[in-house]
């Protein structure tokens, strides 16, 4: 049995639901944060998550981060060499989505020549009748990145673990396969 620890990055505009996203992940469903407060830098995380078919964990460091670029230059230090991405966004606000680029950019920009596993969060999806952003279009910008897509609904408690629990199996993945390059100059 192997613990792995993954440094992942929560990123995406304010007020998308990263860190009611990151609390409800590491208390299980049973804390909905129902005002919002805006982080000012970042806050820390920490849940270790079991990666299926194997007997090995993850443990993620969830650095959630501010989405106010007022804080941008303090996020430089702080997202030094990343592990994973959790990109966010609202379907319920284009900008935001299209804002992920950025996002995205900004986070791969700090292991410049590696690849950054991640996945796109579309947030919010219980305000269907509002909904701005279309899951095809949310699919076909991710799988062009290179990040697996999810769609969750952090208020009605839907889908919010699947996200992490595919980073710690990108991140494990990634373990296995240094591994066996390892093993192979043996």
């Amino acid at each position: 049995m192997v613990k792995l620890a993954a440094k992942c990055i929560l990123a995406g505009d304010p007020a998308v639901g990263k860190t009611a996203l990151a609390q409800i992940f590491r208390s299980d469903g049973a804390h909905f944060q129902k005002n919002y407060t805006l982080t000012t830098g970042v806050d820390l995380v920490v849940k270790t998550v079991p990666v299926s078919d194997t007997g090995d964990s993850v443990e993620l460091f969830i650095f959630d981060s501010a989405g106010k670029e007022m804080f941008s230059e303090m996020l430089d230090k702080l997202w030094e060499s990343p592990n994973v991405l959790c990109l966010v966004y609202d379907v319920t606000n284009e900008q935001s989505f299209t804002n992920c680029s950025k996002w995205l950019e900004k986070a791969r920009s700090q292991i410049p020549d590696t690849s950054l596993p991640g996945v796109l969060v579309g947030n919010k999806t219980d305000l269907a009748g509002r909904r701005a952003v279309d899951s095809a279009q949310a699919q076909a910008w991710a799988l062009g990145q290179g990040l697996e897509c999810f769609e969750t609904s952090v208020k009605e408690m839907e889908n919010y673990e699947a996200p992490f629990y595919c980073l710690a199996k990108q991140f494990h993945h990634l373990y296995r396969e240094k591994v066996e390059v390892f093993q192979a100059l043996l």
